[in-house]
């Protein structure tokens, strides 16, 4: 059965939507039942919704049942706070920015989903390296940390809304930057899938890619730090709640570049194209 499913498209997808939706309902019921400060309360009903989506990826034996929660996260949790609730202007624009970025990534999922036989190639890798121990680099690696990360970008946005934060005309600058972000990251994807569907191998050098080796990861740092800075600007006495972006940007300078790197490296010409391109911004050298 299991199997059955996992190499239909169809039911694959169906799958993993109705995954999504018990997890949601799940994340509800914990965060209701608890008594404790709402970011708090927060954390363990993630967290609560995170696991509950590893039993699954264990159950297909495939991590990336996994990938949609990054961008999935952050727009359910808004919509949850913001239910019942009388916005201002900050609001309308946070719930804005973070639907648009989490839509559009969510589609992109969705487009690039084939079915469950499939495993993104760095949790494949992932199984290789570490064997015995992969449960929990499974657990810990691929499904906590990025629950933990957004759950620390979310949560400017979801104390804005609690807190009634006023839009600044400094939050609207940055708030234009998440957006310019996410439109980054869009313009990227589609470049990319275009790349690939010419079959042409080698590195892609159009677009956006021409100047900058990562331009999606660039789009989501923009995204998360633009969220973060419209509500620190309007509140500078909040300024840890930018911890979230520093650990987003920490997670794709540490782990995601230097991974999809060494993948790159494989590809004859990869020290003169890393030469050519620059990782994140494409500003030249002086």
């Amino acid at each position: 059965m299991i199997n059955k499913i996992k190499q239909s498209p169809g039911a694959s997808f169906i799958a993993v939507g109705l995954v999504y939706v018990a997890a949601g309902v799940l994340g509800v019921a914990v965060y209701r039942a608890l008594e404790l400060p709402w970011w708090l309360a927060l954390l363990v009903a993630d967290l609560a919704a995170t696991a509950f989506t590893f039993v699954f990826s264990l159950i297909f034996n495939n991590a990336s049942v996994y990938d949609p929660y990054w961008s999935v996260q952050p727009p359910v949790i808004l919509a949850a706070f913001a239910f019942g609730r009388e916005l201002n202007a900050l609001g309308v624009a946070l719930i804005v920015a973070v639907f648009f970025w989490g839509i559009r990534l969510t589609a992109n999922w969705g487009y690039t989903f084939g079915d469950l036989t499939h495993q993104d190639w760095r949790y494949t890798m992932l199984k290789e390296k570490t064997g015995a121990v992969y449960p929990v680099i499974n657990f810990v690696g691929i499904h906590t940390v990025p629950t933990l990360v957004v759950w620390g970008c979310v949560l400017p946005a979801v104390y804005a809304l609690i807190n009634g934060t006023e839009l600044t005309w400094g939050g609207a600058l940055f708030i234009c930057l998440s957006m310019c972000g996410a439109c980054i990251q869009g313009v990227a994807d589609v470049q990319m899938h275009s790349f690939r569907k010419k079959k042409t191998g080698g590195f892609i050098r159009v677009g956006l890619w021409k100047h900058s080796r990562h331009p999606n990861y660039l789009g989501e740092i923009l995204m998360w730090w633009g969220v973060a800075l419209s509500v620190v600007w309007a509140e500078p006495g909040v300024w840890y709640l930018a911890a979230g972006a520093v650990a987003n940007t920490v997670l794709f300078f540490a782990v995601s570049i230097p991974m999809a790197d060494r993948r790159q490296s494989r590809k004859p010409g990869f020290a003169e194209y890393k030469k050519q391109t620059r990782m994140l911004l494409p500003v030249k050298k002086f």
